[in-house]
Order: C-alpha cells, then sequence, then structure tokens
C-alpha cells in the first residue's frame, strides 16, 4: 500500500505494535423477533461464537430480516477488544462501500422525481466531467499516456461501474498511475481524487471503481445540498436511522467497533481508523458510518419494495429496476487485487455470470448457501456484507472491521450464517 493511502486508512496511528489479548468467549446477545422459536437460529449463534473462539474475528454482529420483521439478531464477541466493551446491536462500524446503496437510492429519488434521468450525459451536471482522460498506458520514461474519452460518460455508466473509472485496490494501473501524478487515493475525501483519468471506453465493460463517488457528487448539485444532509433528511430520518451519517459524533465514536489487520500468522492486530471527518468531499463510495439495527432497517425498505412501517422512500418499481440487470451482454468480472493489503482477489460467485444492477451484484444462478437466483449483495471493504433475496422475500448483514477485503475467515462466517439462516427459515 502506498504512504498517503496507509495514512488516510489508519488516520496517523499506524499499526499497533502487538496484538492485544482477545476475548474469545465473550457472552453473546442473541435474540429473535417475530421469527418464531429463538432455538431455529441457534446453529447461526454457535457458528458466530465460534468464529470468535478461532480469532477468526474479534467480534461480528449478524442481522436478519423477511417481509414479516426482523428474525435474527446477534452480537458476539468484542467491540472494543483494549476495555472490553462487548459488540452490541447499537455498536457503530465504517461500512466503507456499503455506503454506495445509500448514494445510489438517493440518486434513484431524484430520477423518480424528474430531476435528472438515467440516459443523460453527466456533464449536464457536472461540467468537469465533461473531458475525460482515458489511460492508456505509460511511456518509457513513466510517463501517462492519455488521450480523450470518444464518448460522453451518461448518469447510467456511473449508476453500474461501467464509466471507465476504476479503483486504484484493484488496478495496477491507477495505483501506478496515482504515484506518478502525485494524486491522492479517493479514500483521502480530497477533491484532487476526481482528477484520476478513465481506463477504458464508457460503456465498454464493467469494472469497480469511483464512479459511484461522482454520483454522490451528482446527488449534491441537483439538489443543491450536501450528502450529509441529504441522506438525513430523505433517507435516515424517515427511516429512524439515528446513527448514520458521514460526521460521526463523539457518542457515536465510543461506540466504534474496534478496526483489525489479519497478520500474516493469521492472528489479529488492532488499530485506529476513521474516515476524514473535515473532508474536501462526502464520499458517496464509502464515507459513512451505520449500526446493524440502521442498516438493516435500510435493507427492510428495499427488501418491501421501498418502503418500512408506512414510510416510502422509493416507488416499487423503482426498486425493481435497481434490482435488474442493467449492463446488458456485460458481466460483472472478479476484481484482481493491487493492493494485498487491502484487498484479496473478490468475485462473489466465481465460474457464474453475474450481472449488475444500480448499485448491487446481481446472481444469475441460485447462490451456494440458499439465496434465490436473481438475489442483490454487496459489501464494504471492512468485511461488512449484505444480501437481498427479492424471490424468497429474505435481507441479511454480517458487521466486521477487518482488512484485508475478502477475508477468507469472515467469508466462511459469513456463508455460515447464509446457511444456517435460510435452514432456520425453512
Amino acid at each position: 500500500m502506498n504512504d498517503l493511502t496507509r495514512r488516510t486508512m489508519l488516520q496517523r496511528g499506524g499499526m499497533l505494535g502487538a496484538i492485544l489479548a482477545l476475548d474469545a468467549v465473550s457472552p453473546a446477545l442473541a435474540k429473535t423477533i417475530s421469527g418464531g422459536p429463538p432455538a431455529r437460529f441457534k446453529a447461526i449463534d454457535a457458528a458466530l461464537r465460534e468464529g470468535v473462539a478461532r480469532n477468526d474475528v474479534a467480534g461480528v454482529i449478524a442481522v436478519a430480516a423477511t417481509s414479516k420483521g426482523v428474525v435474527y439478531e446477534g452480537a458476539f464477541g468484542k467491540a472494543d477488544v483494549a476495555t472490553g466493551t462487548p459488540m452490541t446491536l447499537d455498536t457503530v462500524f465504517w461500512l466503507l462501500s456499503m455506503t454506495k446503496a445509500f448514494t445510489a437510492t438517493a440518486c434513484m429519488q431524484l430520477i423518480e422525481q424528474g430531476r435528472l434521468h438515467l440516459d443523460d450525459d453527466a456533464p449536464k451536471y457536472l461540467p468537469e466531467l465533461a473531458n475525460p482522460q482515458v489511460l492508456e498506458g505509460f511511456a518509457d520514461d513513466g510517463t501517462p499516456r492519455l488521450r480523450p474519452a470518444k464518448r460522453a460518460i451518461k448518469v447510467r455508466h456511473l449508476l453500474t461501474h461501467t464509466s471507465g473509472y476504476t479503483y486504484s485496490v484493484w488496478s495496477e494501473a491507477l495505483t501506478r498511475y496515482e504515484k506518478v501524478a502525485g494524486m491522492p487515493d479517493i479514500a483521502t475525501c480530497r477533491n484532487a481524487a476526481f482528477t484520476a483519468p478513465l481506463e477504458f471506453e464508457p460503456g465498454e465493460r464493467w469494472e469497480y471503481g469511483i464512479s459511484m463517488d461522482w454520483v454522490g457528487k451528482l446527488v449534491e448539485a441537483v439538489s443543491d445540498q450536501s450528502l450529509e444532509i441529504y441522506f438525513r433528511e430523505n433517507i435516515f430520518a424517515p427511516l429512524g436511522m439515528k446513527d448514520s451519517g458521514f460526521l460521526i459524533g463523539s457518542g457515536q465514536k465510543r461506540r466504534v467497533a474496534t478496526f483489525h489487520s489479519r497478520r500474516a500468522d493469521g492472528g489479529l492486530e488492532p488499530a485506529p481508523f476513521e474516515m476524514p471527518q473535515r473532508p474536501e468531499f462526502f464520499m458517496g463510495g464509502g464515507g459513512a458510518f451505520s449500526t446493524p439495527r440502521d442498516y438493516m432497517a435500510f435493507l427492510q425498505a428495499l427488501l418491501n419494495g421501498g418502503a418500512l412501517h408506512g414510510v416510502r422512500i422509493l416507488r416499487p418499481e423503482t426498486v425493481a429496476m435497481m434490482m435488474r440487470n442493467q449492463i446488458g451482454e456485460l458481466n460483472v468480472q472478479e476484481m484482481h487485487s493491487a493492493q494485498p493489503a487491502y484487498s484479496r482477489n473478490f468475485d462473489q460467485f466465481p465460474g457464474q455470470e453475474h450481472k449488475w444492477g444500480l448499485s448491487f451484484d446481481i446472481n444469475m444462478q441460485p447462490g451456494p448457501n440458499g439465496r434465490s437466483a436473481g438475489s442483490i449483495s454487496w459489501a464494504g471493504l471492512l468485511n461488512c456484507y449484505f444480501w437481498l433475496d427479492p424471490v424468497k422475500h429474505v435481507t441479511g448483514a454480517l458487521f466486521t472491521q477487518v482488512l484485508p477485503f475478502y477475508d477468507e475467515r469472515v467469508v466462511g462466517l459469513y456463508g455460515e450464517f447464509e446457511r444456517r439462516l435460510y435452514a432456520g427459515l425453512a
């Protein structure tokens, strides 16, 4: 990882010199609500408790709901390993890319209102997108070779990661460009990160990147509000999400789950982590925090076609459109890590065709752990995950704070949670 990104992601403190002791047998908080006898889900409790005992995670929370309401909530291990504070359902997590679903929702609200359209040229609202450059490679002396893009970037391209923008974490070329050009990583929340070039023509292929950060700027331009205010007024407050946002309060900060990095020997090393709190822009692609209870309220609203407890944030037809293939014949591709300290290679459905909706990965075949074909899902860099199954009317999410992303042990726990949830519901 480069020094600038390391400083940004670990916020001055760097990695601690020695691992703090972990209490692998911390008492668990687990219950079910309107989902039948708790015994139906004791297998989930056992899997997550065992994950803490094995030191797969210092702490973990899982939540799930059906169209009838929340059916499972379980919290295990420590939120703060130094103080021994246990995980609770109100522990605060940095969402990273699970923020994208909020940003897509905000954009779709504006589309519902007719204030912008999927096939509009994005420069109509963001003039800085009018003349994007495509990175073709590097000269012998290391100078980047750039050319003007031949096509305009559409709003649709930004929402579907087909714009040409990438992330340096999964791009050797952009990692090299950042070093040569002195361009900051997007995680610094500095506007200079938006000077990044494209890596391909808009609409040419799918590749994960900073497109949703541009969508955040698009929402701000059209609404004439910051994302912090727009989300609060149009998503968080209506759904009762009192512990979600970009700017974290002192009380919330005391409830943040400790971040850990996986060491080479498999152990966990705790370190400071906080997204920039004096950002030059609010990072619609990854800057928000939330709690498991808050995020589940948001997922329930999507599961219910855009409404929760009589409050509607999207129309049913809009939610359905977000969950349909929006990239045509293109396919979601495996993300190859360029920065192993941050991420392993990532493909949720290796060997299977999967598509992209309006901010969601869509498995076109049944998933290996119970979800139906046509389910949507995504994740956050610190190993938080969610899925929503519109066929069986189930949604679930798992929360940790661990790097690198797609950590094998955490992914194993996520799979166990999903399998045992569907077994309990059956």
